[in-house]
């Protein structure tokens, strides 16, 4: 079977400098907010550009924990709304109600799967408060006309970056790009933990300073409060497993790069869209190779009989969950499209050419 993603072997392909690492780490006596964290908030800060990042617990812990503290410093207030894509994941959304602040559902654009920038401005009302860009499948969203317009209406960006690190627009690294960014370290990410783990960036000091304190049960000094807050930490081990492979992230981001180049120019079945490959091919990282076929579930059978691992990014679109039946009448029909089309390919860093060319000619012969 060619796995979708082979977390082991991606992992032991650092493993004896992560071996090194965690048991400096664990002999140090120092488990949580000690000198591992420090070194890789530092590293990661100059690796996005960016003056700040902060290691907390997850990446939807990470997009909650800015629009908290948006709130708490009196940018945004319960009631507010913040546009998001309608075919994101659901943490994105999750992030926005979680915090009492309303989303605003705005479809994609059916060539990059990423939110149509052209449809905000009509979306944007008096509450609205921010913009929250998802980097879906590792491709960078953003463009002057995206700036001028949250200038414009006074609008925040927020950039859920957790699965585009190391992406660029213009020279710039995503997370870099708005306001504020949260990370995802899920281990399948292209910067994967050994558990959760996630990351926040941004270049404001003051926004920085709440949010740590937010992510330490509110406090800034032990034992005094300033906040309501929760206890969202980024540890030790984790920081430690992510600063080590923080430095392979570009050399691994190219392998991908480079089969999915493969993957464009040699799968020529016509009944198979293909993902849209930018011109400047450092606006995508491909954490996720998609594809889109009527005959979705047909093809996904006839791979895994075929032994190719497959997977749907997303099944259902969140309009339809159950956990927003207010929405579940909506229609947002380029979403739906795509959640009822699309199929996972195998890509990562360590995948043999043979795999690739397996994977092509099976995808031809269909």
């Amino acid at each position: 079977m060619i796995k979708f993603l082979d977390l082991q072997k991606i992992n032991l392909t650092h493993q004896e400098e992560i071996e090194n690492r965690l048991l400096q780490t664990f002999r140090s006596g120092w488990y949580l907010m000690g000198n591992d964290l420090k070194q890789f908030e530092k590293n990661l800060a100059e690796y996005i550009g960016a003056e700040h990042a902060i290691g907390v617990a997850n990446g939807l812990d990470a997009l909650r924990l800015i629009l908290r503290a948006y709130i708490e410093m009196g940018v945004m207030k319960k009631g507010d709304e913040i546009l998001v894509p309608s075919n994101t994941y659901i943490a994105s959304i999750l992030a926005i109600s979680d915090n009492g602040l309303v989303p605003v559902l705005v479809e994609p654009g059916i060539e990059h799967y990423n939110i149509d920038i052209h449809k905000i401005e009509e979306k944007i009302t008096s509450k609205t408060k921010g913009i929250l860009i998802v980097h879906l499948y590792g491709r960078t969203i953003f463009s002057e006309e995206l700036q001028k317009l949250a200038e414009k209406h006074h609008l925040k960006i927020i950039e859920d970056n957790a699965q585009a690190i190391g992406a660029e627009w213009n020279g710039k690294k995503t997370g870099n790009l708005g306001d504020a960014s949260g990370f995802s370290f899920y281990p399948g990410k292209n910067l994967g933990a050994l558990g959760d783990a996630g990351a926040i960036t941004t270049n404001d000091e003051e926004l920085t300073k709440t949010i740590r304190a937010l992510a330490n049960y509110g406090s800034n000094q032990k034992y005094v409060n300033i906040y309501q807050g929760l206890n969202s930490r980024l540890d030790e081990i984790q920081a430690a497993v992510l600063d080590v492979k923080l430095k392979y992230i570009d050399a691994e981001n190219t392998v991908r790069r480079n089969i999915a180049k493969r993957y464009i120019n040699e799968v020529s079945n016509p009944q198979i869209i293909l993902p849209e490959n930018p011109e400047d091919e450092k606006e995508h990282v491909w954490h996720i190779f998609v594809i889109r076929t009527q005959k979705r579930d047909s093809l996904q059978s006839y791979l895994t009989e075929n032994g190719v691992q497959t997977l749907i990014h997303y099944p259902i679109p969140p309009h339809k969950q159950q956990a927003y039946k207010e929405w579940n009448d909506l229609s947002f029909p380029i979403s739906e499209k795509i959640h009822n089309e699309v199929l996972s390919l195998p890509i990562s860093p360590v995948m043999e050419d043979e795999d690739i060319t397996k994977v092509i000619e099976l995808l031809n012969k269909f």
